[in-house]
C-alpha cells in the first residue's frame, strides 16, 4: 500500500544521504580549518573514496529492499550496517593514504556525517508516522467474505504500517460459522449501502466471482459512488506458494515463479558480464598466478595440477568443470565429498580450499560458457541424483547456468552437506537467487565472496 511512498522517500533519503556527504566535506574543510582544499592534492581522492564507499555500502546491506513494505526496525539496521561499513572502507583508504589527512578533520568528517544520517532516518520515520496517523490519508476498507484468505489479508493490513483502516467483514451469515476475531458487519447486499453511509474507500472481495457472478453488480456499484473495488484471487486453490502473473495479448498467464533470465535482453547482459569479468580474471590473474599454483602442486605430491570433474550443468547437461588439485591422487574422488579433516587433503590443497584458489580456474569454463561468474554450485553426478530425490525442488537450480560463486555460498550455506536442513536451505537460496537475478546482484555476491574470502569462513575446508 505504501510501496510507492516507499520507492520515492527511499530515493529522497538517498540523494539526502550524497548531499551531506559532499556537503560535510567542505564545511569540515573550511570552517574547522584543518583541510586547504585549494591547494591539497589528495581532495579529490578523499571525496571520490568516500562516495563511492557509501554507495557500495548502500547497496551491499540491501537498503533497495525496503520499498516493499515499512519496517522501521530493518531499517534502523541497515543503516547501522552501511554506516560501519562505510567507515571500514574509509578507514582502509586512510590506512594507505592516511600521511595526507588531518586526523582532527577525518575524526570530526565521520561524525557529522553518522550523525546526519542518523537524523535524516529519523526525520523520515517522524514525517511517516505523521502521515499515516493523519485524517486525511486515512482510507476506511472492508473485506467481502469470511475465509481463510480474507483472515490473512485482514491480520496483514492490520499488522503492516498502513494508511489503510480495516473496518470488518461482510458475508452471508449463514457460511460463518465461528466467532470472527474482527466484526461481520452485514451480507453482501449491505455492503455498499455501508461503504457509502460510512465513507469507505476501498472494497476487497476474496469471493470468486465464477461462483458468485454477483460480485460484478457491487463492483459496478461501488465505482459509481467512488469506492474502489478490488478482488484479491486465491491461487492457493491451484498452487500452494506465491505465484506471478504475466500478460501475453491481454491473455494472463500464471507462472510458478519470476524468472528475469527467461528474457533474452537479460540473457545477454549476464552473458557479457561473465565474458568480460572472468576475460580480465584471465589476463591480469590467472595468467601467472595459475603457473605459480602448478609449482606449489607439482612439488607437494604426484598427479595432474588441475582436477577435472563432470559435474551437473544447466538444464541437467553434464560438463567437465576444472579445479586445481587440492588431494593426492585417490581412488575416491568423484564419489566421496570432502570432509573437514579430510586426509586426502594436501598441505597446499587445505591452503587452496581455504581461500577458494582451487576454484580459479573454473573461470575458463566461464569463458568456455559452462558456468556463470554467479550462480547455484555445481554438485557431482552422483550428488545430484541423491539430493534430487531428498528434496522436491532440487533440480529447479539447474535452470540456470552453475556459477563460481553463489546466493547460497555468500549466507553461509557451502562445504559439506550433513543433514537434509543444509540442503534445503541450499536450494531456498539459489531459488531465490534465480527469481530475483540482476546484474547489481551479482556484483553484490561478487563483492561479499571476496569479503568471505578476506575474513575466513568456518565452513571453508
Amino acid at each position: 500500500m505504501l510501496s510507492r511512498y516507499l520507492k520515492i522517500s527511499l530515493i529522497q533519503i538517498i540523494v539526502l544521504d550524497f548531499i551531506w556527504l559532499n556537503a560535510i566535506f567542505f564545511v569540515a574543510g573550511f570552517g574547522l580549518r584543518q583541510y586547504d582544499l585549494q591547494i591539497h592534492t589528495g581532495a579529490d581522492a578523499f571525496l571520490l573514496v568516500a562516495n563511492v564507499a557509501w554507495a557500495i555500502s548502500l547497496y551491499t546491506t540491501g537498503i533497495y529492499g525496503l520499498t516493499q513494505q515499512l519496517s522501521y526496525e530493518k531499517m534502523a539496521r541497515k543503516t547501522v550496517q552501511a554506516i560501519v561499513f562505510f567507515l571500514l572502507m574509509l578507514l582502509l583508504f586512510l590506512f594507505l593514504y592516511g600521511e595526507l589527512y588531518s586526523r582532527f578533520f577525518v575524526i570530526m568528517y565521520c561524525i557529522l556525517f553518522s550523525v546526519l544520517v542518523v537524523l535524516n532516518r529519523l526525520v523520515f520515520f517522524w514525517v511517516t508516522n505523521s502521515i499515516l496517523k493523519s485524517k486525511d490519508v486515512e482510507r476506511k476498507m472492508v473485506i467481502l467474505g469470511y475465509n481463510e484468505m480474507s483472515k490473512k489479508l485482514a491480520d496483514n493490513l492490520v499488522t503492516e504500517k498502513s494508511n489503510l483502516k480495516f473496518e470488518g467483514y461482510f458475508e452471508e451469515y449463514n457460511k460463518v460459522n465461528e466467532l470472527s476475531y474482527y466484526p461481520v458487519i452485514g451480507n453482501l447486499k449491505e455492503c455498499v449501502p455501508y461503504a457509502k453511509d460510512n465513507n469507505i474507500r476501498e472494497i476487497y472481495s476474496t469471493l470468486s466471482p465464477e461462483e458468485n457472478p454477483y460480485l460484478y453488480t457491487l463492483a459496478y456499484e461501488a465505482e459509481q459512488h467512488f469506492i474502489h473495488f478490488r478482488f484479491v484471487p486465491d491461487f492457493k486453490m491451484f498452487v500452494n506458494r506465491q505465484i506471478y502473473v504475466d500478460y501475453f495479448n491481454n491473455i494472463p498467464i500464471i507462472s510458478l515463479r519470476s524468472e528475469p533470465l527467461d528474457d533474452l535482453a537479460n540473457q545477454i547482459r549476464k552473458r557479457l558480464f561473465d565474458l568480460v569479468f572472468s576475460g580480465l580474471v584471465a589476463i591480469f590473474l590467472l595468467s601467472w598466478l595459475i603457473p605459480l599454483l602448478a609449482i606449489m602442486i607439482k612439488l607437494e605430491s604426484r598427479g595432474p595440477v588441475f582436477f577435472v570433474q563432470h559435474r551437473t550443468g544447466r538444464n541437467n547437461q553434464t560438463f567437465r568443470c576444472l579445479k586445481l588439485r587440492s588431494m593426492y591422487v585417490n581412488k575416491d574422488a568423484n564419489d566421496k565429498q570432502a570432509t573437514r579433516n579430510d586426509r586426502r587433503f594436501t598441505r597446499i590443497g587445505r591452503i587452496l580450499r581455504k581461500t577458494n584458489l582451487d576454484e580459479i580456474p573454473q573461470f575458463l569454463n566461464v569463458l568456455a560458457g559452462d558456468m556463470s561468474i554467479i550462480g547455484p554450485r555445481p554438485h557431482m553426478l552422483k550428488h545430484t541424483e541423491e539430493y534430487s530425490r531428498i528434496i522436491q525442488q532440487y533440480m529447479i537450480r539447474h535452470y540456470l547456468k552453475p556459477g563460481i560463486s553463489g546466493w547460497a555460498q555468500v549466507n553461509g550455506f557451502r562445504g559439506e552437506i550433513t543433514e537434509d536442513s543444509q540442503l534445503r536451505k541450499r536450494v531456498e537460496h539459489d531459488i531465490w537467487y534465480m527469481e530475483h537475478w540482476s546484474v547489481y546482484l551479482d556484483l553484490r555476491i561478487i563483492f561479499l565472496t571476496v569479503a568471505n574470502t578476506i575474513k575466513g569462513e568456518k565452513n571453508a575446508f
